[in-house]
């Protein structure tokens, strides 16, 4: 069980840090998010917009402890997309910032993408969601008062 909490508050931090960086400039996080050369640019400016606000909601309710199963679900679905969006841009010979923990965008002359190093730490964060989905039981939880379980 205290492996699963230690889990769960990891990836809530992930997405609380990740979330919070980006929710004071939403005009920043569309532009990481259409440097991507995905989607058409409105398209890439709304998921840009959203993005912020569903990861801090993520960070929130793992804090929390609520729904930590559904939330490891949704995270391990974003981290696979994000990851994929990542070996997307490798594979096209974008050089950009994933965005993950900054602003993101396009990268300065110069400069080389850390692709290997953000699929390795997306990587690292979908293990611990993959951990709450296995065992989503833990400690100083929301859902472990809601079920009865001794703290």
């Amino acid at each position: 069980m205290w492996i699963s909490t230690a889990a769960r508050f990891g990836l809530a931090a992930v997405w609380l840090i990740a979330g919070g960086l980006k929710v004071g400039d939403l005009a920043a996080s569309g532009r990481a998010v259409n440097a991507y050369r995905i989607f058409p640019y409105e398209v890439a400016k709304v998921i840009g917009a959203a993005q912020p606000f569903l990861e801090i909601a993520l960070g929130l309710l793992l804090l929390a402890g609520l729904a930590v199963r559904l939330s490891a679900g949704i995270s391990a679905t974003l981290l696979v997309l994000f990851t994929a969006g990542i070996v997307w841009a490798w594979a096209h010979g974008l050089q950009i910032d994933c965005g993950c923990f900054s602003k993101g965008g396009e990268l300065g002359a110069g400069a080389d993408p850390a692709y290997g190093w953000d699929i390795a730490r997306d990587a690292g964060f979908l293990v611990l969601a993959g951990i709450l989905l296995w065992r989503p039981r833990t400690r100083f939880s929301l859902d472990g008062i809601l079920m009865g379980d001794a703290q």
